[in-house]
């Protein structure tokens, strides 16, 4: 029960989140639907200094959005200053209505593709004084919007609506018949405006949105038990838990799609046309920038799980930086596809951004320097999590390898934290990876052991390092190696084969208890260290840890015995 309402609750906090993830989104529209109806009258920089125009016609989208503007307004005789046409007084204030009427509402909202500079996109080499701001079908076919440049003497060239395409403007405008929101919505949703927005677009924003999500939020909590069922019975697992039929990338996508469906089948006016279409579309893209985030974050998770089987535990730390670096690119990419819907040219932001990466780069060296260092530990395998090993001066065994650094937990039971660019600088020395064990003891024997005895030891010592199953038998040396100062020294080298420290240390000692048993059955002992002392004329010997006889010479000429202890 309390890990079903943690379950709940974060589900809950997840579905918190995305509503206000999802608000943020729709917000961040609103500003761009605001600016849509304001002509720019003041050009991009451009190479010769173009005169700016009161009306804001020196580029095409501004002639197009300050006619929309004027028209909105009904100021059908500003309006008429954006249009190529020999029309004037009321004839040219009435094709200035007729133009508007068909551009609200037929024209595809696509004002952000339009250029913003005063030479125009120049997308046609063949005509670079015309600009396309859309095309509208019609009964006897396509009709193009175009906008060309004029030269208007003094003032310099400006944009104007070409007379090509007034021609065609009053028969499109018999044509209008579509049915618009505005005929069956309450007077008060459509002509009231708060901060120049219609009371009916704030009403769709904050209420008729994340109405529909909650919608499809709930849809989500009605079939997660029934596929789930379905599920556990087709792959024969009780165990599963229910899946998300409708994830939050997705829901929000369909949010978008719900969007782009009403717009085609509800006759709106070209603004809120547009700032619908633009909402849609950062809908499109934050939804997709998630998803790919989430099977991002899948293929990862499904990775490590195979990897842990195979124990490469230790790469989870190069799978998590590599997701890291691809959802950052997953994200960078999402940006850059919405400054290019809004019009912006990305080239100057991906030059900005390589210079900015060699300035983190040249202040995050060290960092950058651990990091591959800890991604060349990993890949080449030289030291895995719970190996024993020597870094220097540390003696301890590997607790976490991560990106920046490794962690050593001590014989002492603290923890080291010692940096990857340090590891692949230092000797490193991996206790854990040896095969097999090297047994080298030397084994010191007192000068009272004769030559019968020294043979027996040795051949003892051979035939039990060449019975003992987990020694091997190419490996064992037994030799009688010299005459030491005090002792008569034996050499013993073998491997042993064991599978860790703690069973060689077991081995070890069974090896050492047995010799001990071929030295006492030979009959001789264990050497202990002995030193010579010359004391005036008299030769005085003493064991350490023994009894020793000292003679004296007195000045009378007797002589003395005396009995001496001495300890090392």
């Amino acid at each position: 029960m309390e890990r079903r309402g943690e379950r709940e609750r974060s589900h809950k906090l997840r579905i918190k989140t995305s509503v206000c993830l999802l608000c943020l989104v729709l917000l961040s529209c609103v500003p761009v639907w605001t600016q849509v109806g304001i002509p720019s009258s003041a050009p991009t920089a451009s190479k010769p200094e173009v005169p700016n125009d009161a009306l804001g016609r020196t580029t095409p989208r501004g002639t197009v959005l300050g006619f929309i503007s004027s028209a909105r307004k009904a100021d059908y005789e500003v309006a008429a200053q954006y249009m190529n046409t020999r029309l004037r007084g009321k004839d040219a204030e009435f094709l200035a209505h007729q133009l508007f009427v068909v551009l609200d509402r037929r024209l595809p909202a696509r004002l952000n593709a339009l250029s913003d500079l005063p030479e125009g996109s120049r997308s046609n080499p063949l005509k670079p004084n015309e600009e396309l701001a859309g095309t509208i079908r019609s009964a006897n076919g396509d009709v193009d919007i175009i906008v060309e440049r004029v030269d208007h003497g003094k003032s310099g060239p400006i944009w104007l609506f070409s007379s090509t395409t007034l021609e065609s403007i009053p028969e499109l405008f018999e044509e209008i018949d579509a049915v618009s929101v505005d005929s069956f919505l309450p007077g008060f949703l459509v002509n009231t405006r708060f901060l120049g927005v219609v009371l009916f677009e704030w009403l769709a924003v904050f209420v008729g949105v994340p109405l529909f999500y909650f919608c499809t939020a709930l849809l989500n909590r009605v079939l997660k038990p029934v596929i789930g069922k379905w599920v556990r019975r087709l792959f024969k697992r009780p165990d599963l838990p229910n899946p998300q039929v409708l994830p939050v990338p997705i829901r929000i996508l369909l949010l978008a799609a719900i969007i782009r469906w009403l717009l085609t089948e509800i006759s709106l006016p070209l603004l809120a046309r547009q700032f619908w279409f633009s909402t849609a579309s950062m809908i499109t893209i934050a939804g997709c920038v998630w998803l790919s985030i989430l099977v991002n974050a899948r293929i990862e998770q499904y990775i490590v799980q195979r990897l842990q089987v195979h124990n490469l535990a230790g790469t989870t730390s190069v799978l998590r930086l590599a997701r890291r670096m691809i959802d950052g690119l997953i994200i960078f990419a999402g940006g850059m596809v919405t400054l290019y819907y809004f019009g912006v040219k990305p080239t100057a932001a991906l030059a900005g951004l390589g210079v900015g990466g060699i300035a983190v780069a040249f202040a995050a060296q060290k960092t950058l320097e651990n990091m591959i260092g800890g991604v060349s530990l990993i890949l080449d395998r030289a030291v895995r999590v719970g190996d024993f090993l020597k870094v220097g001066e540390i003696l301890g065994t590997v607790d976490d390898i991560g990106l920046r650094s490794t962690r050593i937990r001590t014989l002492d039971r603290t923890m080291v934290s010692v940096p990857n660019g340090q590891i692949a600088n230092l000797s490193l020395e991996n206790f854990s990876m040896r095969d097999r064990f090297w047994f080298h003891p030397t084994l010191r024997l007192g000068y009272g052991t004769n030559s019968e005895q020294m043979t027996a030891v040795l051949e003892g010592i051979r035939s039990l390092l060449g019975e003992t199953r987990l020694v091997d038998p190419m490996s064992v040396r037994v030799r009688f190696l010299n005459l030491g100062t005090s002792s008569l020294e034996v050499e013993i080298f073998a491997y042993i084969l064991a599978r860790d420290w703690n069973q060689f240390l077991e081995i070890q000692e069974g090896l050492l208890l047995q010799m001990l048993k071929c030295v006492e059955s030979a009959g001789v002992h264990i050497a202990l260290p002995s030193q010579t002392i010359f004391v005036a004329s008299t030769l005085a010997k003493t064991d350490f840890g023994g009894v020793g006889l000292v003679k004296t010479h007195t000045p009378d000429g007797k002589t003395t015995d005396r009995s001496t202890a001495k300890s090392a």
